[in-house]
C-alpha cells in the first residue's frame, strides 16, 4: 500500500453488528474501507448498521454466521469477495464472556466459550490467512484480564489467551506475504458485554482502577483497530493493550 492511504480498502468485521464491533465498523468507515459487518444471530441489528453506513454515504454488507462453522464463513468470506473484490483487513471482534470461579464453572459454558472464542478465532483465521491481500492486516481481540488476573475470569481469560498464542504464531507463519497480525487487548469497555450483571460499585470500582479513571469506550478500542488496520505496517505480531493504563 502507498503511504497510509486506506481509501478503497476492504474490511470483514465478524461480531461487528453491536458493541465494539460496530464501533471498528464505523471508524474503517469513516477512513474509507468498504466493510462487511458480520453478525452471528442479529441479523436486524447488522442491517440496521449497513443502512445507517449507506444513506451516510459509505459502502457496506452484511454477512450471517457462526464464527465457528467453517463453511458458514467460507460464505462470509465468499459474499465479501463477491462485493467487493477482495479483503484487506480481518478483524476478530466476535466472542462471549461467561464469569465463574473456576471450581464452580458450568463446563458447558467452558464449551461455549471455546467454541466460540478459540475455534471460532482459528476458522476466521484460516480464512483470512489465505485471502487477506499483501498490505493487509489480521486483528484479533484478547483482554487485558490475561494480566490483571481478576477472579472469575479464569475460563474466559484462558480463552484470550489461546488467541494471543494463535495470533503470535500466524504472525510468523505469514512471513513473506506482507500481512501483520495483531491483537487488542481491550480493559474494562463501556459495552453491554461488559456492564451485563455487574453493579453499579462494581463498575465505579473498575473505572476508578486505570490511571485515567474512567472505563474505556467502544471507540478508545476501534481507534486502536484503525491504527493497525492502516498505518501500522511496522507493527507485527504483538497484543496490544488498550486499557488506559490499567497494568
Amino acid at each position: 500500500m502507498s503511504g497510509t492511504s486506506t481509501t478503497g480498502r476492504v474490511a470483514l468485521v465478524t461480531g461487528g453488528s453491536g458493541g465494539i464491533g460496530a464501533a471498528v465498523v464505523e471508524r474503517l468507515i469513516a477512513d474509507g474501507y468498504q466493510v462487511a459487518v458480520h453478525y452471528a444471530g442479529n441479523r436486524t441489528k447488522a442491517d440496521a448498521l449497513v443502512e445507517k453506513i449507506t444513506v451516510g454515504g459509505g459502502s457496506a454488507i452484511a454477512v450471517g454466521g457462526d464464527v465457528a462453522d467453517e463453511q458458514a464463513m467460507q460464505a462470509a468470506f465468499d459474499q465479501t469477495e463477491a462485493a467487493f473484490g477482495g479483503i484487506d483487513v480481518v478483524v476478530n471482534t466476535a466472542g462471549i464472556m461467561l464469569l465463574s470461579p473456576i471450581a464452580t464453572l458450568n463446563l458447558e459454558d467452558l464449551d461455549r466459550m471455546h467454541r466460540t472464542n478459540i475455534r471460532g478465532t482459528f476458522v476466521v483465521l484460516q480464512q483470512a490467512a489465505n485471502r487477506v491481500r499483501a498490505g493487509g492486516a489480521i486483528i484479533n481481540f484478547s483482554t487485558s484480564v490475561t494480566r490483571t488476573k481478576f477472579p472469575s475470569y479464569g475460563a474466559y481469560a484462558a480463552s484470550k489467551a489461546a488467541i494471543e498464542t494463535m495470533t503470535l504464531i500466524l504472525a510468523r507463519e505469514l512471513r513473506g506475504k506482507d500481512i501483520t497480525v495483531n491483537a487488542v487487548a481491550p480493559g474494562p469497555t463501556a459495552t453491554p458485554l461488559f456492564l451485563d450483571g455487574k453493579d453499579e460499585q462494581t463498575i465505579e470500582n473498575l473505572a476508578k482502577a486505570a490511571p485515567l479513571e474512567r472505563l474505556g469506550t467502544p471507540d478508545d478500542v476501534a481507534e486502536t483497530v484503525a491504527f493497525l488496520a492502516g498505518p501500522a505496517r511496522w507493527v507485527n505480531g504483538q497484543v496490544i493493550f488498550t486499557n488506559g493504563g490499567l497494568a
